[in-house]
């Protein structure tokens, strides 16, 4: 017997309708690449959402079409998630920080008809054109007064949707219907498409807005740093116009001293980035005795939440909470909120707590599988391989050559990972970053974290380094804080009592910069290049 219920499609156009319903004059807020601030109502992104979507249908853009776009937060971004989806196109977020090769990879991947892009980025598009195989124009997000030398022959944002009507009518479709796409980050490999339906995107929407996830709700003010070219900003511009957040886009200035006014001058109570983001904010309050009056709560993801950064803000009554997920999942897997017994606790009681990523949203299943394929327990110990399932987690890579999935249907994260019996989730280290030494795992994740609670430490990598006895030990590299200076051995014996002794680094060595990924990750990739050859001390 089947259910008696509308069969109505789960589409991103529903959400824009929703907010404009009953969340009309709610505040959307971007300080511009131009430069000045840029405010206006969901009432007011809708009428041009709908210019745009017009302007699409007449440049011939069609169902399935792809549209490429290369910026940084802001409204005209938020506006093409809304009109190129609506239409039954696929936004495809292109991460600037691919580089020229992977970048042109993706776009021709993608086979992208139009590209978008901010003024910051012309020097990038300039490179890449030569190499763009499908691209029939291009688009900049600015006005005919600031295009300057960006535009080349592109028309600008402005000029295209000026003469559009702000009346569209929306069409229901296929809700399993591609809306954006990313590419992962290529750090092994080429990078691999990720095609998000809008089904898997509402469906994560709901259950990012739970009290047991972000918990966001209309009279929250949340600025995400994390990019939209970073899994669509952790799907923010969907759960945020859910239920009537107001959104500020921070654009490019994201360093300490630029997230800083932004947080201050509009009021931000909740913001999410990354570790290495809010590291930069954290060294700006410490530099310059300033407070953060109004955030309450900043979610942090993309890579392991050190203790340095849960302590550090504690200090000025934000509550860092940690969050993982990935490109594959679109992206949010876990959240870690606390339960009442546990968030009530002391600081050094809660925090193992904090440490950990979190339990699983509703529908997502995770399993921990060993090295030879057999399920383990979640009793807090057993560590393996995380694998996943769920209804907004990928099934294939676009095109992919080879099957995405394990036989029985679960995709494997490449994360190394415990459960606990209360369902809380620990990354321990990713698969192939995980140090072995003597036959025993040791994380680097731990290492690093542990580090970063030297005064003196202002970032921290480990790679496992060859030995004739041991196989692998870690090897920790620092780059010391302004004005400190730290030696090898202070932080050796640091480590001692924060450590197993399995985990203490046979060698410290200092650099005056770390490696970073697309994503803001630790590039292990190069300080493993960096240090090709290393031997350690006898």
């Amino acid at each position: 017997m089947m259910g008696l219920m509308m069969d109505r499609p789960l589409l991103t156009t529903e959400i824009l309708k929703h907010a404009v319903r009953n969340y009309r004059s709610t505040e959307i807020i971007t300080r511009t690449v131009e430069g000045p601030i840029h405010r206006y109502t969901i009432t007011d992104s809708e009428r041009r959402i709908k210019k745009l979507a017009n302007a699409l249908t007449n440049m011939g853009v069609k169902y399935g079409d792809r549209i490429g776009v290369i910026g940084w937060n802001t409204y005209r971004q938020f506006e093409l998630y809304y009109a190129v989806g609506g239409i039954g196109a696929v936004l495809h977020t292109v991460n600037p920080r691919l580089g020229p090769d992977n970048a042109a990879f993706v776009i021709n991947h993608a086979e992208d008809d139009y590209l978008f892009y901010d003024t910051t980025f012309a020097p990038l598009i300039a490179a890449l054109r030569p190499n763009l195989k499908t691209v029939k124009g291009y688009c900049v997000l600015t006005d005919a007064d600031h295009a300057g030398e960006a535009g080349d022959g592109a028309t600008t944002y402005e000029e295209l949707i000026a003469g559009e009507s702000d009346s569209f009518d929306w069409q229901d479709f296929d809700e399993n219907t591609a809306v954006t796409m990313c590419y992962t980050s290529g750090t092994t490999g080429d990078p691999k498409g990720v095609v998000y339906s809008h089904r898997a995107l509402v469906l994560q929407s709901f259950a990012s807005v739970l009290p047991t996830s972000l918990g966001v709700r209309e009279g929250d003010i949340l600025l995400p740093v994390v990019p939209m070219f970073h899994v669509n900003a952790w799907n923010t511009p969907y759960s945020c116009l859910m239920v009537g957040v107001t959104q500020v886009f921070p654009g490019p200035r994201l360093d300490g001293e630029g997230l800083y006014e932004m947080l201050d001058s509009e009021k931000v109570t909740y913001s999410a980035g990354v570790p290495t983001v809010w590291l930069g904010l954290l060294q700006y309050l410490e530099k310059t005795g300033k407070e953060l009056p109004y955030l309450k709560k900043g979610m942090c993801g993309g890579s392991a939440l050190p203790e340095a950064l849960i302590r550090g803000f504690k200090k000025y009554d934000v509550e860092l909470q940690q969050g993982w997920g990935m490109t594959e999942m679109s992206p949010i897997g876990t959240v870690n909120v606390l339960p009442p017994h546990i968030e009530n606790l002391p600081l050094d009681e809660r925090i193992p707590y904090q440490l950990k990523a979190g339990r699983a949203l509703p529908y997502v299943d995770m399993r921990i599988v060993s090295e030879d394929g057999h399920i383990l327990p979640h009793d807090g110990t057993s560590d393996g391989n995380l694998q996943v399932r769920g209804p907004w987690i990928i099934k294939e890579y676009y095109k992919a050559a080879a099957p995405t999935l394990t036989a029985d249907g679960w995709f494997d994260t490449g994360d190394v990972a415990i459960i606990d019996p209360d369902g809380f989730l620990q990354i321990t280290d990713r698969s192939k970053d995980v140090i072995k030494t003597g036959g025993e795992w040791v994380s680097s994740i731990d290492i690093e974290n542990a580090a970063l609670l030297h005064d003196g430490v202002a970032a921290a990598g480990v790679i496992g380094v060859y030995h004739p006895k041991w196989q692998e030990r870690p090897m920790l590299v620092v780059v010391k804080k302004e004005g400190k200076d730290p030696s090898a051995d202070d932080i050796k014996n640091f480590l001692k009592d924060k450590l197993d002794k399995i985990a203490w680094p046979d060698a410290v060595e200092f650099v005056d910069e770390i490696p970073l990924g697309a994503t803001g990750k630790v590039l292990k990739t190069k300080l493993r290049k960096m240090f090709k050859g290393y031997e350690l001390p006898a």
